[in-house]
């Protein structure tokens, strides 16, 4: 079974670069080399490796590289930082609309009792 690693990358101008791969020794020397000058990180460059995490499926470290990929900066460092704890309230739709932030009343969408119907 192939094992793949995702990892992320802290790059000169303090963005994130998440990838994956199957040697990070030689990822993370290419991306220091810039051997593609069309690659994210070639004008980015130096780079820092801040994690990585190895997995033994491959459609697991995928799913893993795409989820990361659309986490908010704060749950990236709050994962690179392994505070784990706070991940979860992180996650959490912090909108207006969400219906956690609305305050108690009619909701279309949620059983309000019994109601009598006009004919």
């Amino acid at each position: 079974m192939k094992e793949l690693i995702v990892y992320i990358l802290k790059c000169s101008d303090d963005s994130y670069y998440i990838g994956i791969t199957n040697d990070l020794n030689r990822r993370i020397a290419e991306h220091e080399k810039g051997q593609d000058a069309n690659s994210y990180t070639f004008s980015r460059r130096p780079i820092k490796l801040l994690w990585s995490n190895k997995f033994h499926s491959e459609l697991e470290a995928i799913a893993w590289e795409k989820k990361l990929k659309g986490w908010t900066r704060k749950k990236k460092e709050a994962l690179i930082e392994n505070k784990f704890e706070i991940l979860q309230e992180l996650a959490e739709c912090k909108n207006k609309t969400n219906y956690k932030n609305k305050e108690k009343g009619f909701d279309s969408t949620q059983p309000d009792g019994i109601r009598e119907l006009s004919p």
